[in-house]
């Protein structure tokens, strides 16, 4: 079973009411495997991301959340009440589609409108709730205009008032940004994180954008081919992966296969790799001399200088030449390779020293172990 909850230094995972529950579930299309049986809780109230890349099954496990699939086995329990055989209007849910499926031929409000007039509510409830749920995405006095007189972000706004003015317990969201520019895009960041505060529903995001993810969730699981590889916060998931795939599809690191040199007392290991030993925390389950691992380092976790080795000790950094050098904005992009011929990436602050160093140039690079994450998949 599928149960990978982030362990993490400080983590406190598990702790709050469930409003989704996965359990043992798995989907089969003919032959083809996009759950294989995924385990995972949700805690109510929380902006929960599913990230990972296309194909990995984050969308089918939201689709099954929300009615649109069944499971092939397993069960999906929401507020605690097992949704077998539910159809989408009767669950306490509501989605927001990657293409929005809007109305082109109804207004604002006829959109917003449309599922309190399936409900068959009256005229003057259903006009009292429109208002509101337009004045919450900042949308008042839009309500008589065309879809197609809406910009990307309206529309945008547009959807999330429909699937908000039910009520539901979980809102769902499948890519709702990708299709905005990066400005816009950030914009829309900003207000599904205030939305989400004002109102304090379960939101369960889906995401192929590492960034949009770790910017707006409490909580993420990284999935990749159908499987849940890692839960955690933000921060656990960026600083603790526990799977080489984590550590490369999370930000920009340098990943290597190596040997365990050595194991200390002191809760940290050497590790060979390339060429270049690599002073390292020990994980929980602790490793054996000569035993095959990978490690991961940030590029932002390595330092480089012209000077020589500052003397921190072994596995704590190594000599290197610079062959490419990348301006980046706030950071330059350091490609090295070291005399091994192992090649290592730094991101460094483009003020003090680095912005001295030229293509060609011999350098130190220093890391903390600290930084240096094993990885055992």
């Amino acid at each position: 079973m599928t149960t990978p909850e982030a362990a993490a230094p400080g983590s406190e995972s598990g702790s709050g009411a469930r409003a989704v529950e996965i359990r043992d579930v798995s989907k089969w299309f003919g032959e083809v495997t996009a759950l294989d049986d995924v385990s995972l809780e949700i805690r109510r109230g929380e902006f929960f991301s599913l990230l990972g890349p296309s194909g990995c099954g984050k969308t089918t496990l939201l689709r099954m959340i929300g009615g649109f699939e069944g499971p092939s086995v397993g069960e999906i329990l929401i507020d605690g009440e097992d949704t077998a055989g539910a159809p989408p209007y009767a669950r306490s849910t509501n989605m927001i589609f990657q293409h929005l499926a809007l109305f082109p031929h109804m207004s604002v409000f006829e959109n917003v409108a449309f599922g309190l007039e399936m409900k068959r509510l009256d005229r003057s409830a259903i006009a009292e709730r429109v208002e509101r749920a337009l004045d919450l995405v900042r949308l008042t006095g839009f309500d008589q205009r065309r879809i197609d007189q809406l910009s990307g972000g309206q529309k945008q706004r547009v959807a999330m008032a429909r699937a908000l003015i039910n009520d539901p317990s979980v809102l769902l969201l499948d890519e709702p940004l990708g299709a905005l520019d990066l400005q816009l895009r950030l914009r829309m960041q900003e207000e599904l994180r205030r939305l989400h505060r004002s109102l304090g529903n379960t939101f369960i995001f889906v995401t192929h954008d590492q960034g949009e993810a770790m910017a707006m969730s409490d909580r993420i699981a990284v999935m990749d081919q159908g499987r849940i590889l890692q839960v955690g916060t933000p921060e656990e998931i960026y600083e603790f992966p526990k799977t080489r795939f984590v550590a490369d599809f999370v930000g920009h690191t340098n990943v290597f296969d190596g040997r365990v040199e050595t194991v200390e007392p002191n809760g940290e290991c050497l590790v060979a790799c390339e060429g270049v030993a690599f002073r390292c925390r020990t994980p929980a389950g602790g490793l054996g001399d000569g035993e095959a691992v990978s490690i991961a380092v940030r590029y932002e976790n390595i330092d480089i200088a012209v000077r020589g080795d500052p003397g921190a000790g072994p596995g704590t950094g190594c000599a290197a030449t610079v062959t490419e050098k990348i301006y980046m904005g706030g950071v330059f992009r350091f490609e090295t390779r070291t005399d091994a011929g192992a090649i290592l990436t730094a991101d460094v602050p483009t003020a003090g020293e680095a912005r001295r160093i030229a293509e060609g140039e011999r350098v130190h690079l220093a890391w903390r172990p600290t930084d240096v994450s094993v990885l055992l998949e």
